[in-house]
């Protein structure tokens, strides 16, 4: 894929400027990155804020971050590709490539799990920060894949399977470690390690050189941060973040750690360019990296009408969330745009209508993910390119 060009928009950029500026001077986030693409030119730049506050550091366009949940929508193209080339099936049985992988429902029967369910969060998998801090993933001691450093793979998929599954499979909608366990049918299918395959099969033809598991360049890496009463306060490791009924758990040394699982759900670091890069090749048809038919399946529902974690009028595809009606949904973005986020503090959507693909990523959980910074980037956005 040839290097996205940049022609700057002036009226966009002083809208965008206003809030990022805005949010920053009242303490909201500490710095962040923003690169919007549309028509596949870059039409807005920006680094602002402070990668590192407490050392002065400023944020730069090639500042990582720990992606947390952008890695999902990677992990899922890979397997994406090899369902392509036949190397497992959309409705293949989980326990065909992970055979000592068997979670029973409440009632103890064994129920199927497919790949179609773990890309589609349908699995009857869950979160440990979802749930209160006694429930049954807190008590086999899971990690959600951003706490835990060192803890292997096999490991917490045994701790995993050890918890009943929370439905049937294909009856509800739960966002989960479904990717985490979809990472070792990945492995077990292509016969190498889950980030030997991302690589081989997203990021390095996209030449996107600075995404991987493990931190490339620590010196480059920005300090993360949580809300504060007064400001953000700095994360220690491990940090605790209140997400009700529960919390999570963040270890930011975990990215440093090769020993560390390769979580396909949040474990890879990157920058913003690398990830408008994925972004731009996926929204103008695969780019060589997959057919345009499997793009389509990606960022279609696939869930019908159950309910999911976004509320009305959004669906969800194979990885990504799918906006189905934008007035239910009360959103400025074309319908079947496709989103997520990632809750370091990014959030991130592609509104093939209007040709645009938006990457935001900061260093402040959870504002940078939800709520009124990203509501008012949005708003401002939309109100720029109304009057084009």
């Amino acid at each position: 894929m040839e290097a996205l060009k940049l022609s700057p928009d002036l009226q966009l950029a002083s809208r965008m400027d206003a809030v990022i500026d805005g949010a920053i001077a009242r303490a909201q986030i500490v710095g962040a990155v923003m690169l919007i693409a549309r028509r596949g030119t870059v039409v807005y730049q920006r680094a602002a804020g402070a990668a590192d506050r407490e050392a002065s550091r400023a944020m730069t366009l090639d500042t990582l971050f720990r992606y947390a949940s952008l890695t999902k929508p990677i992990v899922c193209a890979t397997a994406l590709k090899l369902i392509e080339s036949g190397r497992f099936g959309l409705d293949d049985a989980l326990t065909k490539w992970i055979p000592e992988f068997r979670p029973r429902l409440a009632d103890g029967r064994e129920p199927v799990i497919t790949t179609r369910h773990l890309l589609t969060h349908t699995a009857g998998l869950g979160y440990g920060f979802s749930e209160p801090e006694d429930g049954p993933y807190h008590r086999a001691n899971v990690s959600d894949g951003m706490d835990q450093p060192g803890l292997r793979f096999d490991e917490n998929l045994r701790r995993l399977a050890s918890v009943p599954l929370l439905f049937p499979p294909g009856t509800a909608w739960n966002y989960s470690l479904a990717t985490d366990v979809l990472g070792k049918v990945i492995e077990r299918a292509s016969g190498v390690s889950l980030p030997e395959m991302v690589a081989r099969t997203i990021t390095e033809p996209l030449k996107m050189r600075d995404t991987a598991f493990v931190a490339r360049d620590p010196a480059r890496l920005a300090v993360p941060y949580a809300s504060g009463t007064a400001q953000p306060v700095r994360m220690g490791d491990p940090h605790t973040v209140p997400f009700p009924p529960g919390a999570m758990l963040f270890s930011p040394s975990r990215i440093l750690d090769a020993r560390s699982y390769p979580s396909g759900g949040t474990g890879m670091a990157g920058t913003a360019g690398d990830f408008l890069t994925f972004l731009e090749a996926l929204r103008r048809g695969g780019e060589g990296l997959l057919r345009p038919t499997t793009i389509q399946m990606m960022t279609s529902n696939a869930i019908g009408n159950l309910p999911m974690l976004m509320g009305p009028g959004w669906g969800f595809g194979l990885g990504v969330a799918v906006l189905r009606d934008r007035v239910a949904a009360n959103v400025p973005q074309g319908a079947g745009t496709w989103r997520w986020g990632g809750v370091y503090g990014h959030h991130w959507f592609v509104d093939p209508k209007h040709e645009l693909s938006v990457v935001v990523l900061t260093n402040t959980a959870l504002v940078g993910m939800i709520g009124e910074f990203p509501d008012a980037l949005c708003r401002a956005l939309y109100a720029s390119i109304a009057t084009r």
